[in-house]
């Protein structure tokens, strides 16, 4: 079967905060997750023992992609190595298999030789995801930094988010014929537009919309609930839609 994650996310931002992510290791597990997203933006003030969480989800026999909502370069165009060091340091405490980022503000010269040093010594791999905002989330910009990664063997591959590409104007169709020979990982939800205003929303089993985006990858892509997951059996819940997202 394909292996499907939830991130952290889908549990509701106040109710995670509340609980803590640690709480929703059983759920996901228990409802036959391959592994649980972290999401670096849903800790409290204080960063938890990441390296205590990290054990608390392989001991259930799931794996972990940390998210963090950094950007890798900055607004004047800057890599943000430091930034990076320090997510890759928490990714490699926790022990996960993937740190997830933003591509940010792409330059038309990026260091990339310099990106790939760094990354080439992490102990965990880097994922760039196309978000919602114009100036990171657009095909073209994340086609030319895809491309340029591949052309010098920089260890990256894409997060590929089926959603996010309508808050950006593109079609998630044709996003995924060209970008899916990087892509690592899908992160699913449907987009809910109520006059205007877009929202993630679950996925249904009969809309074969999302579904579609499948064909253009490899066989087995790591993919993840990143939908709101609601009701008063969360297990069951969540087992429902990791069925659904198995047969994708």
């Amino acid at each position: 079967m394909s292996p499907v994650l939830v991130a952290a996310s889908a549990y509701g931002a106040s109710r995670v905060r509340q609980l803590g992510q640690s709480h929703f290791i059983d759920v996901v597990a228990d409802a036959g997750g391959a592994g649980i997203e972290i999401r670096r933006e849903l800790f409290t003030s204080d960063l938890p023992d990441l390296a205590r969480m990290g054990a608390a989800v392989a001991a259930r026999g799931l794996y972990c992609v940390y998210s963090t909502p950094i950007e890798l370069w900055d607004a004047d165009g800057r890599l943000q190595h430091e930034l990076l060091r320090q997510m890759l340091d928490e990714a490699a405490r926790l022990g996960a298999r993937y740190l997830k980022v933003s591509l940010g503000h792409y330059p038309a010269a990026p260091d990339l030789p310099a990106l790939k040093a760094q990354l080439e010594a992490a102990s965990v791999a880097l994922l760039v995801e196309n978000d919602q905002t114009a100036h990171g989330g657009k095909l073209a910009t994340m086609a030319r930094f895809l491309a340029a990664a591949r052309d010098i063997g920089l260890p990256v591959g894409l997060t590929f988010d089926i959603g996010n590409w309508r808050w950006v104007g593109e079609d998630a169709q044709q996003a995924a014929r060209l970008l899916a020979p990087y892509v690592r990982y899908v992160h699913c939800k449907a987009v809910l537009d109520d006059g205007g205003r877009l929202s993630a929303c679950a996925v249904s089993d009969t809309d074969p919309s999302w579904r579609a985006v499948f064909a253009h990858f490899a066989p087995g892509v790591q993919r993840a609930i990143e939908f709101p997951l609601e009701g008063a059996d969360l297990v069951a819940e969540t087992g429902r839609y990791i069925q659904i997202l198995e047969a994708a």
